[in-house]
Formats: structure tokens, C-alpha cells, sequence
């Protein structure tokens, strides 16, 4: 069963729906939305301030999402995907947003809708990712526009699968 901690006498809350690999860790101030999904060595703390994840969030293996004490919170909007062993830290995401495998996006970032994070970027602190676009390298930087058909053939494409995924695993984990 997943490590699921309160901090200071703050639980996380969970939708409906939502999948928990065994081994994640969710603790302190943590609330999300209906169907996300937590796999397996996925981190998530709110114990130095808030995070927020909208519907459908799935938090890969291994990744990480975390913020500032008393500066940065976290919030991740709906249908996103957050990538194997990436770090989310102390920032905003939109929706419908793909953060690629291995990616970091840092404090005070934004990632705005239908954007994806290429696997491998970082996005420095303060960057703001415009919508529609894709962002690559260290330091992250736009290389190009997204075409409609790639958000709903990859950020929509992935969000769903993770839903599909979890299911594999629902009756085998209590």
C-alpha cells in the first residue's frame, strides 16, 4: 500500500478514482482531482507547502513533485502528465500538458496549456512556457509550435493510457 503521511495533522485528499502504485509517497498538504494516478517510487510532498493536482493527473515512476518552504507552491492543472523521474518543483502547469521523461521544471516556472516539456529539459526558475508549444534543452528553451492534432495525439493520448493502466492493478492492490 502506498506511504501515505500527514504532516503536522494535514493529510493529503484524494478525488475519485485515483490509483496508488505501492510503493508512492504522498504526504502533508496534497489535494488532487478525480483519476490521477501515482506509480511506482513517485514522491509527492506537501510538507513545506501546498500542492494541487487537477483531474487526471498521472505522476510517473519515480517522479518527483515538491516546492519551497513559505515561497513556492505547486499547482498542476487537468489532463497532465508528468514524465518517468521528472521533477516538479514549486511551480504552475496548466492544463493539458506533457512534462517528458527526466525533465525539471523549477520554482516560480509556468507551463501554460498544451505544451509539452521534452524529456531531458529544464526550465529554469521564472521561465514561462507559452501555450502550444514544445520546450527542449538546458536551459529549456521553445522550439516550436504545436500542432493541433500532437496535443490530443500525445498529451491527450498519454493521460488516457495512464487511466487505462492503473486499471491493470486495481484488483491487486488494497
Amino acid at each position: 500500500m502506498a506511504l501515505i503521511l500527514h504532516v503536522e495533522g494535514t493529510y493529503p485528499k484524494f478525488g475519485e478514482e485515483c490509483f496508488f502504485a505501492p510503493n508512492a509517497t504522498i504526504v502533508g498538504d496534497v489535494i488532487t482531482g478525480d483519476q490521477c494516478s501515482f506509480w511506482f517510487n513517485a514522491v509527492v510532498r506537501g510538507d513545506v507547502n501546498s500542492i494541487r493536482l487537477g483531474n487526471k493527473v498521472n505522476v510517473q515512476d519515480g517522479a518527483v513533485i515538491h516546492a519551497t518552504f513559505n515561497k513556492t507552491k505547486t499547482i498542476i492543472g487537468n489532463n497532465v502528465s508528468i514524465g518517468h523521474n521528472a521533477i516538479v518543483h514549486g511551480c504552475r502547469i496548466h492544463d493539458d500538458v506533457l512534462i517528458g521523461m527526466g525533465a525539471i521544471v523549477m520554482d516560480n516556472a509556468e507551463v501554460h496549456s498544451n505544451t509539452i516539456i521534452a524529456a531531458g529539459a529544464v526550465v529554469l526558475e521564472g521561465t514561462i512556457c507559452e501555450a502550444g508549444s514544445i520546450y527542449a534543452g538546458v536551459p529549456a528553451k521553445k522550439i516550436k509550435d504545436i500542432p493541433q492534432e500532437m496535443i490530443h495525439g500525445e498529451i491527450d493520448r498519454i493521460a488516457n493510457n495512464y487511466i487505462r493502466y492503473s486499471g491493470w492493478f486495481k484488483d491487486q492492490i488494497s
